[in-house]
């Protein structure tokens, strides 16, 4: 499978709190938040990895080029509107059917990913398996209404009377979810969360997974309170 890491954002909230590294190369006990990713993304047999960060992360660039991985890893070095344009960069060099694309600042249990990772490999009828989580923790959560079989009926900013889980910023997909993209950057939509939309617009299937819990870091505290999970 193709993995493939959004890290092309500039991190400004962690640099105003203090926080010296960009936010890739931010540690969780001792380990770069790009480094962990690209380890459990081996682990959970990738194929090859691809990386999409801003122009002005010259540190970030370095640290990822001196990288040796034991599989094709594709360096994309461009800065984006959004985390939308950043996937459809990445999207030209993906090959495979089937992939895994995530923010560079979501943070899981790794057993629970890999769960994720084999249950969308059974997975034949949906075309996009999102991981989603009912610890809500995130300033603009995007709400997932889903039906009882976890058929995502629809996305909302604000919660609804049946929302139970939010976005957790993790995304499996399969080919048609490009096609969509492609109209979606046609048609000068912005934003993940309403390609999200479009997906099931144009009459894709879309499911959720849940996670116990997903956390985002955006702050400085949310460093000790990600260690914290992890040490759990």
């Amino acid at each position: 499978m193709d993995y493939a890491i959004i890290a092309a954002g500039e991190g400004s909230r962690l640099a105003q709190e203090g926080v010296k590294w960009p936010k890739p190369l931010v540690r969780l006990n001792g380990i770069t938040l790009i480094d962990r990713l690209i380890h459990i993304f081996l682990k959970n047999d990738a194929t090859s990895l691809h990386i999409i960060v801003n122009e002005e992360m010259k540190e970030v660039q370095e640290h990822l080029r001196q990288l040796v991985l034991p599989v094709p890893f594709h360096l994309l070095v461009k800065s984006t509107p959004s985390s939308m344009h950043s996937f459809y960069e990445l999207s030209r060099e993906i090959q495979n059917d089937c992939f895994c694309l995530t923010t560079i600042d979501t943070i899981f249990k790794e057993q629970e990913f890999s769960n994720y990772i084999q249950a969308f490999r059974n997975e034949k009828l949906s075309d996009e398996l999102m991981a989603v989580t009912d610890f809500i923790d995130d300033e603009k959560p995007l709400y997932v209404n889903t039906n009882e079989e976890l058929v995502i009926q629809s996305f909302s900013d604000q919660p609804e009377p049946d929302s139970r889980y939010i976005s957790g910023g993790i995304y499996c997909l399969k080919r048609p979810a490009i096609r969509v993209l492609e109209n979606a950057m046609a048609q000068h939509v912005s934003h993940m969360r309403n390609y999200q939309r479009q997906l099931i617009t144009e009459g894709l299937q879309l499911k959720a997974y849940p996670f116990s819990k997903i956390i985002d870091v955006d702050h400085a505290e949310d460093i000790r309170k990600a260690e914290l999970f992890l040490n759990e």
